[in-house]
């Protein structure tokens, strides 16, 4: 099934390699590399290759799993492979992978000769529900999440939700906080009817799947360059992006997912504050996010730490923090200015009242 977005196609739905075989067979590219790391060079190469035959050829570059992997020195070592191999003007990326495979190996697409075509076949909940659809590229610089990037649309993104037999239930789960993102920001019935859900090892609802991509891609197609409406989509990010790199440094680091959950909380805590959402709206919320998810302490010798990392977020403007916040469930306005102090006190509360884990 292809979405309404013009560009990227996104095409759902099982067994895709006949699909695929087409697209590359139309496209003609001049070669082809594979970026995967090793879960997905294990699990998930073999029965791509095996079903479309243009790959027989294709180069593969292997990254180590997980968020180190978003380094410059990892994107210097994929755009010298590139130069090692002769890429050229007409070569393809295909990122085979969770959303760091996506965001590097988009980012080194969209660099490397001032830009080749890429496309995403995303093998975790998170990558379909987000990284692979939307163009955002990026990689973490000097400690901070997404620092560097682009937004560059891929040529097309396939979607196969049989690779997700090959995850652990956990990060099942770490997907599942974006698909509770997008439709508290877009649409009511839509989270009432996933809001009790119970996510498990085994969870493969294609039809929640297809929502959750339709309505990224009907705001996308709205403003694909995140001038305005598509900041909606940063709803739980800024306080997520702290939680999650203040956690990177520490010994148990928690999944894009875990973090944005956490982020989500409190931000409708600052919704609530703000008198945008109704105390029963702000209970729903955190209770749909409970079945899930453990929230974490933010520890207090670590509050510094994480105002700094809520500084560098790349939603302010002069020194102001912007957020994307609720009004009632369903809708959302793309940037709020919110103060210092008032975060200070939705930190405080999530602390004391909110979380149960440390």
């Amino acid at each position: 099934m292809a979405s309404s977005l013009k560009n990227p196609n996104v095409f759902i739905g099982p067994r895709q390699g006949a699909a695929l075989n087409a697209f590359l067979k139309k496209n003609k590219y001049s070669s082809i590399f594979i970026i995967c790391d090793s879960n997905t060079l294990k699990h998930c190469l073999s029965p791509l290759v095996l079903s479309c035959i243009s790959l027989k050829e294709a180069e593969v570059i292997e990254l180590e799993p997980g968020e180190d992997s978003k380094h410059i020195e990892v994107l210097g070592s994929i755009w010298q492979t590139l130069t090692d191999f002769g890429a050229d003007k007409k070569s393809l990326i295909i990122n085979l992978g969770g959303g760091v495979v996506s965001d590097i190996g988009g980012f080194a697409a969209s660099t490397y000769k001032r830009g080749i075509d890429y496309i995403n076949i995303p093998t975790t909940l998170l990558a379909i529900a987000d990284a692979s659809v939307g163009g955002k590229t990026g990689i973490n610089f000097s400690g901070i999440k997404n620092l560097l990037g682009t937004i560059t649309q891929p040529k097309a993104v396939f979607v196969d939700a049989l690779f997700l037999k090959t995850l652990p239930t956990r990060h099942i789960i770490n997907g599942f906080a974006e698909i509770i993102k997008i439709a508290l920001v877009q649409d009511k019935k839509f989270f009432t009817a996933i809001s009790h859900l119970k996510i498990n090892s085994n969870y493969n609802n294609a039809a929640v799947i297809k929502k959750a991509i339709s309505l990224k891609t009907g705001v996308i197609k709205k403003d694909p360059n995140e001038k305005s409406l598509r900041k909606i989509l940063n709803f739980g990010h800024t306080i997520g992006h702290a939680v999650e790199s203040l956690f990177l440094e520490k010994e148990y680091s928690l999944l894009h997912g875990e973090a944005i959950a956490i982020g989500m909380i409190v931000e409708s805590y600052l919704c609530l504050t703000l008198k945008r959402i109704t105390k029963t709206e702000f209970n729903l919320i955190h209770k749909s996010l409970a079945v899930n998810f453990k929230f974490y302490k933010i520890p207090a010798e670590d509050l510094a730490r994480f105002v700094e990392y809520l500084s560098q977020d790349k939603k302010n403007i002069n020194k102001t923090y912007l957020f994307a916040l609720l009004k009632g469930i369903g809708k959302c306005d793309p940037q709020v200015k919110v103060s210092r102090a008032q975060t200070g006190k939705a930190l405080a509360y999530y602390n004391s009242k909110i979380a149960n884990a440390s």
